[in-house]
C-alpha cells in the first residue's frame, strides 16, 4: 500500500539487521518518533545507543499521519485543570508548547528537509460549538497568556476555508504542519549523525535481566536500560502495559496536484486543517498542491478494500468542488489511544521505560518523549514524572473484550457528529 508520503520521499538508507551480540548503554525498541527522538537525545548526552526495529524506520504511525504538530495536550486544557488542578496543568501546557519547538528545533539544527509549513485552523462543525471556540480562546488569553489563537466567524470563513459546511473557526497560529516520513528519516539520520545505530528487520522477542537482555531472531542486546517506544505496534511484548491503550486504524488520501488557483480557494493560508467531530477529518495541503486528507477510523486488524473511496466521501463533505477531483493515493496506519487521551508513560523494574498512547497527537508528544525520557535516564526525573503520575485506566475487558467496548462507544460518537 503506497503513500504520498513514501511516493514523495527520496529512497532512504537501510540498515542492516542485528546480527550478534552488542552491548550498550540504552536499547530502544521501535524506530518511530519516540524511538529516533529518544536516541537523538540520549546520544547528545553521550550516551552508547541502538535501536532495534521490527520493520523499517518510521514502518507505522511516523511514516503515515497528517503531521500536524499542535500545541497542548489531546486532552482539553479545561479540562486538565479540572481534574489535575492548576499547576499541573500549567506544566502540561508549558510541555506542550516545548514539544512544538523542539520539533521545529530539532528540523532547523538538523536541516531536515520536511515541507514545514505553520499554522491551523480547527473547524466547528455544529452552531453550538462556535460559542465553546470563542470560549476557550479567552481562557487561554487569561489563564496561560497564550495570544496566538484568533476567533473566525461564520461570516469570515472563507478568509481560512473554500466551504460554507462550517460554523466558526479557530486559528491557531503557534503551529506547524508538515511531512511526517520526511521528518522521521531526517531525525533517524540525526541520530546516526551523533552515534546511534538503527537495526532494522530484527523484531525483539522477549528481553530479561538487570541489566537487560533483549533478544532478537538473530541476536542479543545487553543494556543498562531499555525504552519501549513501540506504541500502537506493543502487541504481547509486554503486557504489563499493552492493555493501557488501544490500536485504532485511520486513513488518508492524496489527491492529484491542484491548481494553484484551486489550492488557494480551498485552503488560502496553507494551514493544517481539522474539525470538531469526535472522529474528525483533519486535512492540509503538500508542498506540491496535494491536498492530503484524513477522515474515518476502523477497530479491527484489517483495513478497508478501498480507502481511496472510503476516505473520499469525508473530503467531499467539505469539499464538493472537488467531485472530479483525481485520488492518486489512499493509506492507512496504526495508532494507539488511551482512555483519558493522555499520553502513558512509566517505567517497570526501575530500567524499562514505555512511551506510547499520544492519541493521535503524537508529532509533537512523541518527540517531546524522547526528550523526557532522556532527561529522565540522565537523573533528572521530574518533568517525566509528572507524565508518569497522570492517572491511565485499563480499557475494560483487557485486550480481548477492548475492542467491542471501543467499537460500541466509537459509534455513539460517531452518531453523535451526525445528529
Amino acid at each position: 500500500m503506497d503513500s504520498y508520503y513514501s511516493a514523495s520521499t527520496p529512497v532512504a538508507p537501510s540498515y542492516k539487521a542485528l546480527k550478534g551480540d552488542i552491548t550498550v548503554d540504552v536499547c530502544i525498541v521501535g524506530a518511530g518518533y519516540t524511538g529516533l527522538s529518544s536516541a537523538l537525545h540520549l546520544a547528545k548526552r553521550g550516551y552508547k545507543v541502538v535501536i532495534l526495529e521490527a520493520e523499517t524506520v518510521a514502518f507505522g504511525a511516523s511514516g503515515r499521519n497528517g503531521g500536524h504538530v499542535g500545541t497542548g495536550q489531546r486532552m482539553e486544557q479545561q479540562d486538565i485543570e479540572k481534574k489535575f488542578g492548576r499547576e499541573t496543568a500549567l506544566s502540561l501546557w508549558n510541555m506542550g508548547l516545548e514539544a512544538v519547538d523542539t520539533v521545529r528545533d530539532l528540523i532547523l539544527e538538523n536541516s531536515i528537509e520536511c515541507d514545514l509549513k505553520y499554522g491551523d485552523v480547527n473547524f466547528a462543525h455544529k452552531p453550538g460549538y462556535c460559542k465553546e471556540l470563542e470560549e476557550e480562546i479567552e481562557f487561554f488569553k487569561n489563564r496561560y497568556n497564550f495570544n496566538d489563537l484568533e476567533y473566525i466567524p461564520r461570516n469570515r470563513i472563507s478568509e481560512v476555508i473554500g466551504s460554507d459546511v462550517y460554523y466558526g473557526a479557530q486559528w491557531n497560529k503557534a503551529t506547524l504542519h508538515l511531512h511526517p516520513l520526511k521528518y522521521a528519516l531526517g531525525l533517524a539520520k540525526a541520530a546516526v549523525d551523533a552515534g546511534v545505530t538503527i537495526y532494522e528487520n530484527s523484531r525483539v522477542q522477549s528481553y530479561s535481566g538487570t541489566p537487560v537482555i533483549v533478544k532478537t531472531g538473530h541476536g542479543q542486546v545487553t543494556a543498562s536500560e531499555l525504552i519501549l517506544a513501540c506504541n500502537g505496534y506493543i502487541e504481547d511484548l509486554e503486557p504489563k502495559i499493552n492493555g493501557y491503550i488501544m490500536p485504532i486504524n485511520n486513513f488518508v488520501l492524496a489527491t492529484e496536484p491542484l491548481s494553484p488557483e484551486v489550492a488557494a480557494s480551498i485552503i488560502p493560508k496553507d494551514t493544517s486543517m481539522a474539525d470538531s467531530r469526535f472522529v474528525i477529518n483533519y486535512w492540509k495541503l503538500s508542498a506540491d498542491n496535494r491536498l492530503i486528507f484524513g477522515g474515518g477510523e476502523n477497530y479491527r486488524r484489517g483495513f478497508p478494500r478501498d480507502i481511496k473511496s472510503f476516505v473520499q466521501k469525508y473530503m467531499l463533505e467539505v469539499y464538493p468542488q472537488l467531485s472530479n477531483t483525481q485520488i492518486d493515493y489512499g493509506w492507512g496506519g496504526t495508532l494507539a489511544i488511551t482512555l483519558n487521551r493522555l499520553p502513558h508513560f512509566g517505567r517497570i523494574n526501575g530500567n524499562i521505560w514505555h512511551l506510547q498512547g499520544y492519541s493521535g497527537h503524537g508529532v509533537p508528544t512523541a518527540t517531546f518523549a524522547g526528550k523526557l525520557v532522556a532527561e529522565a535516564i540522565s537523573g533528572k526525573h521530574e518533568r517525566f514524572d509528572i507524565m508518569a503520575n497522570l492517572p491511565t485506566g485499563k480499557f475494560p475487558g483487557g485486550t480481548l473484550l477492548r475492542w467491542p467496548g471501543m467499537v460500541a462507544g466509537m459509534l455513539y460518537y460517531a452518531m453523535r457528529d451526525r445528529f
